[in-house]
């Protein structure tokens, strides 16, 4: 069984920020896949289901971001998942283009908190994540008011598209394995020109 985590953090506030992509690819895996993720347990909302003939289950940690490992601890430990060929973790990434996606098999936190508990709780780096590009932040920007802000129009459009790439990309990691999902996502997007306006972090 597969263990797809999307990153995020619960309540209403926090819905269609850029901290919560995760929970936004997760909800559109759900819809395709016709997964419902409401079941409650393991410190998170789930739900199993079946991609592509593979038996997964959908993760979306309710302990917000920065004890997301705490979660993903608890599903890994149950479900007796393999957590470096059987997890992948899906998590929004400043150092990427809006609508961008990386795919990784290994590797640091790169300085986000929730993929930073989650490698303090298993003890490892080496599983699979999905990184979600939202944009490089502005200088005059504090980070935290950046991540918990909202997308702009056009922006939004191209999370969108990425959002439908990282479906696809999952569908291929748990069929095809990480090596070929890599070779198909992680290419090098035009970088577009977003402005920022301040109405943007409210």
């Amino acid at each position: 069984m597969y263990c797809i985590v999307g990153l995020g953090n619960p309540e209403k506030k926090y819905e269609n920020t850029r901290h919560n992509v995760g929970f936004e690819v997760i909800d559109a895996i759900a819809d395709k896949y016709s997964i419902a993720v409401r079941e409650k347990g393991y410190k998170a909302l789930y739900g199993k289901g079946v991609i592509e003939g593979q038996r997964v289950i959908l993760v979306k940690p309710q302990t917000y971001m920065n004890l997301s490992g705490e979660s993903v601890r608890e599903v890994v430990d149950y479900y007796k998942i393999d957590a470096e060929e059987e997890l992948i973790v899906i998590s929004d990434d400043i150092s990427l283009e809006a609508g961008g996606i990386r795919i990784r098999k290994k590797g640091s936190a790169g300085g986000h908190n929730g993929l930073k508990n989650i490698i303090q709780h298993l003890g490892t780096e080496n599983f699979q994540r999905i990184r979600m590009g939202v944009g490089e932040k502005p200088k005059e920007w504090d980070l935290v008011d950046y991540v918990l802000g909202h997308f702009s129009k056009e922006e939004r459009k191209l999370m969108d598209e990425g959002i439908e790439e990282a479906v696809k990309a999952v569908a291929v990691c748990v069929t095809e394995g990480a090596d070929k999902a890599m070779n198909l996502f992680n290419k090098k997007k035009a970088k577009p020109q977003v402005k920022q306006t301040a109405e943007e972090k409210q």
